[in-house]
């Protein structure tokens, strides 16, 4: 199945400096606020809050969505991260075949590997489009990892990979910025630091827009591709995961309650620059792209 756009999604702007949480149809972003009081679901005007009850959220939604008027139009404005404060941010190392035969372990077979997820700060990482990526300070081998990620809508516990998809409400892009060099710790007993490589504040870019899981279909049909100053580094399928999206909420969900608003960003494909030690520099400009969702793109800055 080829993913298809949704018709609507929802997103976050920057209006007088202040975030203001959107409705996208037909191309066109909407104030949500009104939008969904239009449909008896007055003061809603908080992404973060409708996947609290996003049993109610997603019909009201679908219903505003066919009901916008032009006075809630957003004009050009700043797009942020469609999700602003998630709760907790899982992500899931070397989850694609490919990437681990260019990490150094080509031939891997799925019985002989074990799921593992790291964090990354939520109210720190998360950024959106433009000049909003730092260099963490003192890196020299700064790297990129374009991951689809998905929302948790319904609370997961311990949960089937047969009935793990339910519980997603939506999907976006997320960028996997890492310093490759502050992650290795050879000198140490145990070799690596993940919050050191991968917890750095502005790191974890997520975008443009949030899709509905219901209209993006099946998550393992999702095609990611990568650019960096127009070069493509990363040209993949989800289809060569090593655990499907469904099997990775249902690992994570034995380890910890997944909570609504909860992400989870699933793997990359092969194409990051740490096999070639070709990194990113200050100015450099990133684009991620998944189909049917759009495309994210960052510029990286100095260090702050």
């Amino acid at each position: 199945m080829v993913q298809t756009q949704s018709d609507w999604s929802l997103a976050t702007f920057s209006i007088d400096q202040q975030p203001v949480a959107a409705l996208e149809v037909a191309g066109r972003a909407y104030r949500l606020e009104p939008s969904l009081a239009r449909v008896g679901w007055p003061g809603q005007n908080s992404i973060r809050a409708l996947f609290d009850d996003w049993a109610r959220a997603l019909p009201a939604l679908q219903a505003a969505s066919a009901q916008v008027q032009e006075a809630d139009a957003i004009g050009p404005a700043q797009r942020l991260a469609p999700l602003l404060y998630p709760g907790k941010i899982l992500c899931a190392g070397a989850n694609y075949f490919d990437h681990l035969a260019e990490m150094g372990m080509p031939g891997a077979k799925k019985e002989d590997q074990r799921l593992f997820f790291f964090m990354k700060p939520p109210r720190n990482a998360v950024v959106g489009e433009g000049a909003t990526v730092h260099m963490p300070i003192a890196t020299q081998a700064f790297d990129w990892e374009i991951e689809l990620a998905l929302v948790i809508g319904k609370t997961a516990r311990n949960v089937s990979v047969e009935q793990a998809l339910s519980h997603v409400a939506a999907y976006t892009v997320a960028i996997d910025f890492s310093a490759r060099d502050h992650n290795r710790a050879p000198e140490t007993f145990y070799k690596l630091d993940w919050v050191a490589g991968k917890g750095h504040d502005t790191c974890c870019p997520l975008g443009p827009r949030l899709v509905p899981a219901q209209a993006f279909g099946d998550p393992q049909q999702a095609r990611l591709q990568l650019s960096v100053n127009d070069v493509l580094k990363q040209n993949g399928s989800a289809r060569d995961m090593i655990f499907s999206v469904a099997e990775q909420i249902a690992t994570a969900s034995r380890i910890m309650t997944l909570d609504p608003g909860d992400v989870l960003l699933t793997g990359t494909p092969a194409g990051v620059g740490s096999p070639h030690k070709t990194f990113l520099s200050v100015g450099d400009r990133v684009d991620a792209q998944i189909e049917g969702i759009g495309r994210l793109s960052v510029q990286v800055q100095p260090s702050s």
